[in-house]
């Protein structure tokens, strides 16, 4: 599984000043490869534990939205530690390549992969950008990305890239955080999001990057779910829907490439 990658100078860690907007820090993608690099053991146990394990059902429904078929290529960007990619495994497509730019992240895959089963040959992971993907034209029957389209430098050029690689016919399966839309939820969604959260996971992680103050402004600061149709739809996807998970607190977009 080849995943070199070169890493750049240490970004600084998120500080209230970059805050304020993340996404429109110049330096992002270095702070955000940063970040992940700095949580990269500790990710999975923060993910389920202040999920409590709904990241993984999350994960499924993606899946099963997806529609696999046995001859199907899934490329799962932002791949991480793996878990969208060893989702995907279960249902049994042909193969399924994780593409993610953070080395210790793609560690992680590979050794959780290599722990859960033996080799089957259909799961692989690579070093590569959202935004320059290592994969061919038209090569690729289903693309998908869990909750890393907003830490991507550049989410539009990032949809652009995955229309690209898609076969017509294929399917782009987005899932990612939202806001409750019932006041009540979002009022306890948000304290709990930007108060406990915070800190539990920062005390976890031993993190020093600002990852979990990084995360919930991230969410509220980023596009809503009528701008990321209206991308889609921009782009060439057709039959765009979006589907609510668990009040809202998660959303799973689904294109289909037509042409």
């Amino acid at each position: 599984m080849a995943i070199e990658i070169q890493h750049p100078l240490p970004a600084p860690g998120w500080e209230d000043k970059d805050l304020v907007d993340p996404h429109a820090a110049p330096d992002k993608a270095a702070r955000v490869r940063e970040m992940f690099s700095a949580i990269a053991g500790s990710y999975d146990c923060n993910n389920h534990l202040h999920s409590l394990w709904l990241d993984q059902r999350w994960r499924r429904a993606a899946v099963r939205m997806a529609g696999i078929q046995s001859t199907d290529i899934v490329a799962d960007i932002a791949c991480g530690t793996g878990d969208l990619s060893l989702a995907f495994d279960k249902v049994g497509p042909k193969k399924i390549i994780g593409i993610d730019f953070c080395r210790p992240m793609l560690l992680q895959a590979v050794k959780k992969t290599r722990r859960r089963r033996p080799p089957n040959g259909r799961v692989s992971f690579h070093a590569g950008d959202a935004l320059r993907l290592p994969l061919a034209d038209r090569s690729v029957d289903v693309v998908s990305i869990a909750f890393g389209i907003r830490n991507v430098a550049d989410w539009r050029c990032a949809i652009d890239e995955f229309h690209r690689v898609l076969r017509p016919g294929g399917r782009l399966m987005i899932l990612e955080f939202s806001l409750p839309e019932n006041a009540a939820l979002r009022g306890l969604y948000n304290f709990y999001f930007q108060r406990i959260l915070p800190r539990t996971a920062t005390l976890i992680s031993g993190d020093r990057t600002g990852a979990y103050r990084y995360l919930p402004q991230s969410v509220h600061t980023f596009i809503n779910r009528g701008q990321m149709m209206e991308r889609l739809g921009r782009t060439g996807f057709a039959d765009v829907s979006v589907r609510s998970l668990t009040g809202g607190v998660c959303l799973c977009y689904r294109g289909v490439r037509h042409a």
